[in-house]
């Protein structure tokens, strides 16, 4: 069938109504005259509600530029000649929603000159623009698998502990955390909260081990005044300021007897007394505890009780221990050095190989808090733009500091051994004289093995630098 426009002019609207594109009218006053269907399915707003009408449903905050119909028929100059004017922008729909779109519009002019109108199209880039922020969102969240909240590694153990993590704050469940000293499990704690539903209330930690027994109670629920002496005024305790957040109890391990049956009550109640007053209190506290001792072994030792491990073992998330995710340390190593270089304004960046090294063989008793502190001991000491291995901690850089069965320890004891059977006998050098040694090693490396020069960078004479260099056999 041939289509003649000219014998049936209301086919063109026909065929423009089909297309998925909005198209419009207006006149030299900025009335809408005419509003195709591909509009109306953008905008849920029917030809007959904006025909007649000023084009404001077209403007906005949120849509500047070619919106602004009324300012361009009446500065036209801000439209380049003979050419249209295009934005991106978004429009708020009929039913409330954004819709987000790409406009162009052309001013429309009599024989004369005179500005009769203006005509205007758009298409519809929402599912395009949620698409992209869906791509965003996930190209974030690979960036971010190297980090859960404060706690930093890509291994597959980690990943695990991530997910766990994430799981945890989707639902109010009691958590508790196991692992060494060192291993972050109050950053863990933290994280939960901060990705749960209660991010936006109190977040408190309380370590059991470091306040006293006779204390503990009373900093936990709180007190009356006149309960014991020194209670001078009535005093909320913990559990209390922790309302509709999370109460983390580090060291759980340490409670007494006494103090695992009171809070076994409170979590079984949802309630608490504060020490000399009956009255009870109701509490919504999400529950986090961790330790780094093993409960179960506490439990047939009868110092702790098997109804309050199994009311706080829920949900248990482990924490490895450094040794166990060695492929983290460089990682944890690069974001320790960005930190210190802010915080002492010095501008080291690398570290050098065999201190990568030593890192990585070494048993790491201390786990990530005695990495974080290797590292900011190296910044106090580093001279260089590079940490070297004689500026991390003496009981890290020495040979026998390395894990049993971390890589190239065999060797490296063997030789040692070798050298000790060669080497005739003499005392053992102290903590003191091996710490200078390590010194004079360093200054000597740095210089290049000019004892001239490693003499002035320590601040001593010639002579001395020698004898020394007898004495440590460098």
């Amino acid at each position: 069938m041939e289509l003649d426009y000219q014998k049936d002019p209301s086919l063109l609207a026909r065929v423009v109504d089909l297309l998925p594109v909005g198209f419009f009218t207006v006149d030299a006053e900025g009335r809408i005259v005419s509003w195709n269907r591909g509009a109306q399915r953008i905008t849920g707003y029917s030809a007959t509600e904006v025909v007649g009408r000023p084009c404001t449903l077209l403007e906005g905050d949120n849509c500047k530029g070619f919106a602004k119909l009324r300012d361009l028929l009446q500065h036209p100059e801000l439209c380049p000649p003979d050419d249209a004017c295009q934005q991106e922008c978004k429009l708020l729909a009929r039913d409330g929603t954004e819709r987000y779109v790409h406009g162009s519009v052309r001013i429309l002019r009599e024989a004369d000159g005179r500005i009769a109108g203006a005509v205007g199209c758009f298409i519809d880039l929402t599912d395009f623009v949620r698409a992209n922020e869906r791509v965003s969102l996930l190209e974030e969240q690979v960036k971010r698998r190297e980090s859960f909240g404060k706690l930093i590694g890509r291994s597959v153990i980690m990943q695990e502990v991530f997910r766990r993590l994430r799981l945890a704050a989707q639902s109010d469940v009691t958590v508790f955390l196991s692992g060494e000293s060192g291993t972050g499990k109050e950053l863990a704690a933290t994280a939960v909260h901060s990705l749960s539903n209660r991010r936006d209330r109190p977040f408190i930690a309380v370590n059991c081990s470091a306040i006293p027994e006779t204390l503990l109670e009373s900093e936990l629920f709180g007190h009356v005044r006149g309960a014991f002496t020194g209670a001078v005024r009535d005093k909320i305790g913990m559990f209390q300021a922790a309302d509709g957040g999370t109460l983390f109890l580090d060291e759980i391990g340490d409670l007494s007897p006494h103090l695992q049956l009171k809070l076994l009550r409170v979590l079984q109640e949802r309630q608490i007394r504060r020490v000399g007053d009956e009255r009870p209190i109701p509490i919504d506290v999400r529950l986090i505890t961790a330790t780094h001792r093993d409960l179960t072994e506490l439990i047939r030792e009868g110092r702790f009780r098997e109804d309050f491990y199994y009311r706080i073992h829920v949900f248990e998330i482990h924490m490895p221990a450094l040794r166990e995710r060695r492929e983290d340390i460089p990682l944890l190593v690069e974001h320790f050095m960005r930190e210190f270089s802010e915080t002492y304004g010095k501008p080291i960046r690398s570290l050098a190989r065999d201190a990568l090294q030593r890192l990585m063989e070494y048993h790491w008793p201390g786990n990530v808090r005695q990495l974080r502190n290797a590292i900011e001991h190296a910044f106090v000491v580093a001279q260089g733009s590079a940490i070297t291995l004689f500026d991390l901690p003496p009981e890290i850089r020495t040979p026998s500091a390395l894990s049993p069965t971390s890589p190239g320890a065999g060797n490296r004891a063997r030789t040692a051994a070798a050298s000790r059977a060669t080497a005739p006998a003499s005392r053992p050098f102290t903590a003191q004289e091996t710490e200078e040694r390590e010194r004079i090693r360093a200054a000597l490396q740095r210089t290049g093995g000019n004892k001239t020069a490693a003499a002035r960078l320590l601040g001593i004479s010639r002579v001395t630098m020698w004898k020394k260099c007898r004495k440590y056999g460098l």
